[in-house]
């Protein structure tokens, strides 16, 4: 009997696949890719380790070879679709339908090498019919998928591996750069730098609640208007939209009426005894259409407004539905439904809202952004007929449930008809007295057809409550008519600096501008929070200090690298590589040593020639301030990136202080920094000498808060810490503070870690510590956490040995204590998500994934669902390398090799027994 060997990307995707298939195929996952540029130094072949060019991975002396090799990480996955390959006569590469997956689909039949028959198997679903359609339906690798795949991941490379030695020598060490990555860092900053240069302004109006029967109204409400002002003696009343950000001051004074307190307050006093009529009514019919199905970026920006999902979140959730047979493939650009998912729209449209709902003909979408590829379909409900989320409520957890829903309702109503309404505009005039004739305006909408909200409303939950609040209905009004005043109030207003990005408001600036692709956005924004470019606050990306020392140095010494159109330029130039219009090797070839003749400083001289002019001469210094503006003694202030981290100076001197971490930038102003530079000079100073050594004690800040300090370090001749000279430093307790801290308490302080005795069965020394999270008491390699620290200042030996007597639950101290925080259950798994103390510092789990908190991150800070992410990120990591951390284990049965000779001996015993 023949037999076939299916291979997907996703281990996930085997088992459903292989219930549709049969016994006469094996399906075997690849682990994502099978061969890559050398990851590290380490993994260069070393035949080629001493070629210029080997550090790239590219040969870019020749035609831009890439130097591809099999990680160590997949070698064993290699060898082992090796061997399911010489029992099949056919291979079916089934790897995902996209760029990323038909390079997938080349390496595994560059590196496997078949003497059989091979068939590229796509499909967008992974139902039963979708698949088995794949299967007779197959063709061969599109190699201009594969060049521009290839292509994007040199261009990549090259960025990455140049520009980021640039940042490690001019700002801090381990920084990267990326082509999209430090664009999207930019976007971020320029935000900052907007809020930072924001001018705040006040303006004031007044507001009315009028009815047609004030009496009536006082008792149920009936018939009451609200009505805000919006012109005085025939002047536009100014608006938050009429002050300039970096000034404060109005753009046109003449054009408008700006009102503050005093007048506002006058103003309402008159109108209260005043007339109020209506000047006029006007109705308007509207049509709302339905908003196109899902791709990649809009279901990340609606999964975020809607179900406050991270773009790594939705995408996690989303891949898992699609490997289970609930959804298309969700990394997508097209909002093209197939005839199959039109039908199947329809035909619930009718069974759930009636015939009333369904159009007349099917509704086509066009992309309107930049650079929409790939010939998938929409993100929609798999299969023929649509499951409804009712059905799949016990088969899916909470957030894939959720997920599925939207998904759902977002494709049915983009099959159904438009909704209709009107719009009612109302002017109502008032006598304001010497401020002259006051106008008033309101506004009401009546739905007359729901249409497509019957379904989904953008934002919105449940669309049948949404649409009450969508409908404002007036009262029944006509001109001429005479209103009375129920209650007029002056109100005051302040104008508000940009909005900073969200996940999804960057998601939606990136697509517009057309950079990157839509299904790297999820990674990118996780990378430039891991990077430590950025971090949240809320829902909200706020740049770090470092990340403005980048895109300085970027900006202002290779400014086209994150330039946006260039940026998107390259995007096109990969898509006409991917629609055989252009050659990946020449435009690489221009894209790293320039064009012929090209302009000095412009993209055109390329990238080799950017980085290699005179990068040594960048100020460093320069690069990495931002400065703040002048003290009270006109001396310039900046905020600098150093080695360590971020800091505030006054011009050149000794006045610094640390900024502490996450400390938003459009915060800092000179005042906060001349506050932090006092604090810090109250911690710098000398509380006395240490009686047993000399030395004398200090009392110092730093990026972690206050510590205490014995003597000073001892440096070499290069004026660098000698190794194992640096000084004995201790933080201050919760407990103590920087302004009363006295020698006694400091050397107190510094006597940890202390000896408190040894075990009297073991002979083990027992010591009292403080750690970063807590003291506890140490034992060999056994620890246990104190309750708190006065507790480590008093405990005795015997008390020590009587907590070590007490049963340890797993990790290296108590449950209790070695818990930072519980952050609630896992959405999917119901686990507790947790953050504890490791080994190796904080780190995020789940019972099952570790994943370590990054650098610069405030573990008790962190939120449920950035735990989330970095769990998510880490189980797909370690999934890529073999190892799927869910995966049940098998016990192994061990048989124990025996020895030729000992065998012999002991049958030799046996038989003379």
């Amino acid at each position: 009997m023949s037999k076939a060997l299916v291979i997907v990307e996703s281990p996930a995707k085997c088992k459903t696949i292989s219930k549709y298939l049969g016994d006469g195929y094996v399906v075997e996952s690849s682990i994502g890719h099978v061969r890559d540029l050398p990851p590290t130094a380490a993994e260069i072949p070393a035949e080629h380790k001493k070629k210029p060019w080997a550090r790239l991975g590219v040969n870019v002396d020749e035609g831009f070879d890439p130097l591809y090799i099999i990680p160590k990480s997949k070698k064993a996955q290699v060898t082992k679709l090796k061997k399911l390959l010489k029992d099949v006569d056919t291979l079916y590469l089934a790897t995902d339908e996209d760029r990323e997956g038909e390079a997938i689909a080349w390496h595994l039949e560059q590196v496997l090498k078949p003497k059989i028959p091979v068939r590229r198997m796509v499909f967008s679903e992974i139902t039963k019919s979708a698949i088995n359609e794949a299967l007779h339906d197959t063709r061969v690798i599109d190699q201009r998928l594969v060049s521009a795949q290839e292509a994007r991941r040199i261009l990549d490379r090259l960025f990455g591996y140049e520009v980021s030695p640039v940042l490690w020598r001019k700002v801090k060490p381990r920084l990267s750069a990326g082509r999209v990555q430090s664009v999207a860092t930019r976007l971020i900053v320029d935000r900052e730098r907007e809020r930072i240069e924001f001018v705040s302004a006040g303006f004031w109006d007044v507001e009315s609640k009028l009815s047609i029967n004030a009496d009536t109204t006082r008792k149920n409400g009936a018939g009451k208007i609200e009505a805000k002002l919006v012109e005085l003696a025939g002047k536009r009343l100014a608006s938050g939209k009429d002050f300039r950000n970096t000034t404060g001051q109005l753009k046109d004074a003449l054009a408008v009426v700006l009102l503050d307190e005093t007048k506002a307050t006058r103003l309402a006093n008159h109108l209260r005894s005043s007339e109020f009529r209506v000047s006029s009514v006007t109705e308007k019919p509207f049509t709302s259409r339905p908003y196109a199905p899902f791709i990649t970026s809009s279901l990340q920006q609606e999964a975020a407004r809607k179900l406050r999902f991270s773009a790594q979140r939705t995408m996690r959730v989303a891949q898992r539905l699609y490997e289970n047979g609930y959804i298309t493939y969700m990394r997508t650009d097209s909002t093209h439904l197939s005839g199959q998912a039109i039908s199947a729209a329809r035909s619930q449209i009718k069974e759930l809202y009636g015939n009333d709902y369904v159009p007349d003909s099917p509704r086509t979408y066009s992309r309107k952004s930049k650079n929409a590829q790939e010939a998938h379909e929409a993100i929609r409900p798999a299969g023929e007929s649509f499951r409804k989320p009712q059905d799949v409520r016990a088969e899916l957890e909470n957030d894939a449930h959720k997920l599925y829903e939207l998904i759902w309702k977002r494709t049915v109503a983009s099959q159904m008809k438009d909704a209709l309404g009107v719009r009612t505009s109302v002017r109502i005039v008032a006598d304001g007295g010497e401020d002259g004739e006051a106008v008033f305006s309101t506004s009401g909408k009546v739905i007359k057809f729901p249409g497509f909200l019957r379904a989904y409303v953008e934002g919105a939950d449940d669309p049948d409550t949404e649409l009450e609040d969508k409908e404002k209905i007036l009262p029944h009004l006509v001109e001429g008519q005479s209103l009375d005043v129920v209650e007029v109030l002056p109100c005051g207003h302040t104008t508000q600096p940009p909005a900073r990005f969200t996940e999804a408001s960057l998601v939606k600036e990136l697509e517009e501008r057309g950079i990157g692709r839509p299904s790297t956005y999820a990674s990118i924004i996780q990378t430039i929070q891991e990077r430590g470019y950025v971090w949240k606050k809320g829902t909200a990306l706020v740049p770090t200090f470092t990340a403005f020392a980048v895109i300085n140095l970027l900006e202002q010494h290779l400014a086209t690298l994150v330039d946006f159109d260039f940026t998107a330029t390259m995007e096109d130039e990969l898509d006409a590589i991917a629609n055989g219009e252009h050659e990946a090797r020449p435009w690489l070839h221009d894209f790293y040593f320039g064009q012929p003749g090209a302009k000095e400083g412009t993209a055109a001289v390329g990238l080799k020639a950017l980085i290699g002019s005179g990068w040594e001469d960048i100020d460093a210094r320069a690069v990495c301030s931002v400065q703040l503006g002048t003290n009270d003694n006109g001396n310039i202030v900046s905020a600098r990136v150093g080695r360590y981290g971020a800091y505030v100076q006054v011009g050149d001197s000794d006045e610094r202080a640390t900024i502490p971490d996450e400390f938003p930038p459009d915060e800092l102003s000179v005042d906060k920094a001349m506050s932090l530079i006092s604090e810090a000079a109250k911690g710098d100073r000398v509380l006395g000498n240490d009686p047993g050594s000399g030395k004398p004690v200090y009392i110092k800040t730093g990026r972690f808060g206050p510590y205490v300090q014995l003597g000073d370090p001892e440096l070499n001749d290069k004026g660098k810490i000698k190794k194992g000279a640096k000084p004995k430093m201790a933080s201050l307790w919760p407990s103590m503070s920087l302004d009363t801290i006295d020698l006694d308490q400091a050397l107190m302080l510094l006597s940890f870690p202390k000896t408190l005795g040894n075990h009297p069965d073991t002979g083990d020394e027992i010591t009292a510590q403080d750690g970063r999270y807590g003291p506890y008491i140490k034992m060999g390699r056994d620890s246990r956490s104190l309750e708190n620290h006065e507790q480590l200042n008093t405990i005795t030996l015997q008390q020590a040995i009587d907590v070590f007597k007490q049963p340890k639950t797993r990790g290296r101290t108590s449950a209790a204590k070695a818990v930072i925080a519980v952050l609630g259950e896992h959405p999917d798994t119901g686990a507790t998500i947790s953050v504890k103390d490791g080994r190796f510092g904080p780190y995020v789990t789940d019972g099952v994934v570790n994943a370590t908190v990054p650098k610069g991150r405030d573990p008790a800070s962190l939120s449920l669902e950035e735990s989330l992410d970095l769990i998510a990120v880490r189980e797909q990591k370690m999934i890529e390398q073999g190892k799927d951390p869910r995966a049940k284990k098998v016990k192994k049965t061990v048989t124990k090799k025996v020895s030729k000779k000992a065998a012999a001996k002991k049958s030799s015993k046996s038989l003379s027994k």
